[in-house]
This record gives structure tokens, sequence and C-alpha cells, in this order.
């Protein structure tokens, strides 16, 4: 059940989860929405047409970073003026974007957007932690992160229909009407969390070292984590392989791209479910597995078509969508208190294994499909192991 002491006057129940699926979709929306207009954008933008791939690179890292700051800021200002803070500074820097005339001014502003994301995400997180227990917060968490991926899959279509009709510049236009539309829930929004760290900012910022020193959380960051490398390097290389490889237009680029998507929502929505049948561990047991059979696959078939690249990634991202909830669960249970710098830690660590897969997936454009289907075997096979060595060991709930 929700918490009693965690009241919302003026959302409630359900609008505080619409809150938390809005502010947790900021940052699918601010990758894949443009991901369409990458090939175009190199031809406008003045200076080396290599670096349009670092307002991809660049992001995810400041990204990273500002989220193992955010987090634990939050832990002692608490979460709604961090929220406010971040949205401002993600309105700028979409705005900026907008009006960005060389590759190296767009590269700094989307790190001013990543920077505001960073803040977003990162008490998006906590906000379960702080609002929800027990099977409550397993429910909602599945539902936040279906939901959210609602994002990817209509961000590249509406990207492909923007460029259709109009410039690659309106894209950040809409994600500062976005940001301005979060900031007004942002605002009906109440305080949720409870007691505020009373010490002062380094030591606020020192909960990260006892949060990482937790062995059975740290390790299951590695395991549900390490995925990420596989993932974003998938979705920064994708414009690239369908567009360039395949010879496919940017929309219907969007439409496959979308195609993946969808499996990315019904993982975790299917995961609901299951979990009232099966236990944790056989279930992340299963999904570990087919992923390793997916990456096999993508290795052999992907370079066919794209049809059968499109069929052979998706087995990992629909398992993998499956396991994303339960994990992240799962090192919320480790953790009892400092939740804000677990969600903090979370996503630093995932940013940075992500920022790592675009450069790993980018080193060589002509075996970029085979090095997905490397990283998602290999990855995936990696966290199977260290599932059978702790599974036994870690701290896991139990549900009324």
């Amino acid at each position: 059940m929700q918490k009693e002491n965690i009241k919302q006057k003026y959302l409630g129940e359900k609008g505080l989860i619409f809150l938390i699926v809005l502010l947790t979709a900021v940052i699918p929306l601010s990758i894949d929405i443009y991901l369409p207009a990458l090939p175009s954008m190199t031809e406008v933008l003045k200076g080396p047409k290599h670096l349009v791939d670092y307002t991809l690179i660049g992001f995810f890292i400041s990204f990273g970073v500002s989220t193992l700051i955010w987090g634990p800021i939050s832990e002692k200002y608490g979460r709604k003026p961090i929220l406010i803070i971040g949205d401002i500074i993600f309105i700028i820097g979409s705005f900026l974007c907008s009006k960005s005339e060389s590759t190296y001014s767009i590269v700094v502003y989307r790190v001013c957007q990543a920077i505001g994301c960073g803040a977003i995400f990162s008490v998006a997180g906590a906000m379960v932690k702080d609002c929800f227990d027990g099977k409550k917060r397993e429910v909602v968490m599945s539902l936040v992160q279906s939901m959210a991926m609602i994002a990817p899959l209509i961000a590249p279509l509406i990207g492909g229909i923007i460029l259709k009709f109009t410039s690659w510049r309106i894209i950040f236009t809409l994600l500062a009407v976005f940001g301005l539309v979060s900031l007004f829930f942002i605002f009906l929004f109440q305080e949720s969390l409870e007691e505020k760290h009373e010490g002062n900012l380094m030591s606020s910022l020192g909960k990260l070292i006892v949060v990482g020193k937790n062995p059975n959380f740290s390790i299951l960051m590695i395991i549900f984590l390490i995925s990420q490398i596989a993932n974003m390097g998938y979705v920064s290389a994708s414009s690239y392989i369908y567009q360039d490889f395949f010879k496919l237009n940017p929309q219907v680029y969007s439409y496959f791209f979308a195609g993946n998507a969808i499996f990315a929502i019904l993982g975790p929505l299917l995961v609901i479910k299951l979990t009232n049948i099966f236990n944790y561990e056989k279930i992340v047991k299963f999904s570990l597995t087919a992923s390793i059979i997916s990456g096999f696959l993508v290795f052999i078939l992907g370079k066919v078509s794209p049809i059968i690249f499109l069929l052979t990634v998706t087995i990992f991202t629909f398992f993998n969508g499956m396991i994303r909830p339960l994990g992240t669960n799962l090192m919320f249970m480790q953790q009892k208190n400092d939740a804000g710098s677990a969600s903090s830690l979370m996503n630093f660590v995932g940013t940075i294994l992500g920022s790592l897969g675009m450069v790993i997936v980018s080193i060589n454009k002509d075996f970029q499909i085979k090095m997905i289907g490397i990283c998602i075997f290999a990855l995936s096979f990696i966290s199977l192991i260290l599932w059978y060595f702790i599974h036994n060991k870690i701290i896991i709930e139990k549900h009324e």
C-alpha cells in the first residue's frame, strides 16, 4: 500500500504516478526524438561532421555525472526544489539547441540539457522509493518504466514527421515545451522526502560512498546495468545502421526503431503478471539466457536484412526490459535508506556504461551490427554468471 504519511493533495496517487512517468520519459525523449535527424544535422551544422555523434556521447556522460551529484543534494534540500531547478536548466538547454549554428555549440547546449535531465531523472527514481512500499512499489516501478518506454516508441516517429515538413530545430523546441508542461505538474507536487539530511553538503555526497560499499547493491548494479553497453550502443548506431547500411529513409527508420521500442514496453508490463507466478530467480535466469541467444542471432544473421536485424535484436530488448524494473526494485531492497543516493548511483553507472557502449559501437561503422551482437551475448553471459553467485545472498522483501 501507499505510505500513509506521503500525501499529494493536488496530484493524488494517479497524478503522482503520471508525474513520475513524465519525468522518467525525459531521457528517452531527449535522445530518441532527434535520432532520425543525425545524418541531416551533419550537413547543416558547421564544424567537423563526426562531432555530431558527441551530441549523444557528451549528453550521456554529462547526464551520468550530474545524476551522481543531484541525488545526494536532493537528500539535503528535498526533491521538489531540485526538480524545479533541473527542469528549468533542461528548458534553457533545449531552447539553445534549437538556435545552435555549429556542432561545437550544440554539443555544449546538449551538456546543459543533460545536466537538467540528471536532476529530473535521479529525483524521479527516488520519488518511487519515497512514496511506495513492497508489492505496490514493484508494480508502480514496472508501470512507470513501461509507460516511460512509450517515449522511445513515439519519439522517432515524431522526429521523422517533423523532418518531413520542417527543420530538426523544431525537435528541440518541442523538448523545451515538454519541459514547460513538466514544470506545471512539478509545482503541483508536494515534497515526498520525509526526513532531510541534516549534515553539510559534503556529508550528503558522502552517502554515495556508503551506498557503493554495499556489496549486494554494487553487484546487482553490474548484473542489471551492464546491459546498457549493448542497449545504448544499439540506440546510438541505429540511425546509421538502418539509413546508411540498409538504405532506409528517415521515416521508415523511425518505424523500425518504434517496432523495437514496442518490445521494451511489453517487457515491464508482462513482468507485473509473471512475479505473481514465478520468483525473481527464475525470471532473471530465463531472461538473461534469452538475451544470450539474441546476441548470437544478431551476430550471425543481423546483416541479412533490416527485418531480420529488428527481429533478432528485439529478443534482447524485450527480456532486458522485463528484468529492468525487477533489477531496480532489488537494488532498492538492498539499501533501506538513502534512496536519492542509490538512485543517483544507479543512474550514473548505467549512463557511463551506456556512453561506453556508444563509443565501442561507433569505432567501426562497418562492424556495428556484429559488435552489437557481441555486446549482447557477452554482457548477458557475464550477468548470468554473477547472478548465480549472488542470488542466494541478496535481500528480498516479503510482500503481503
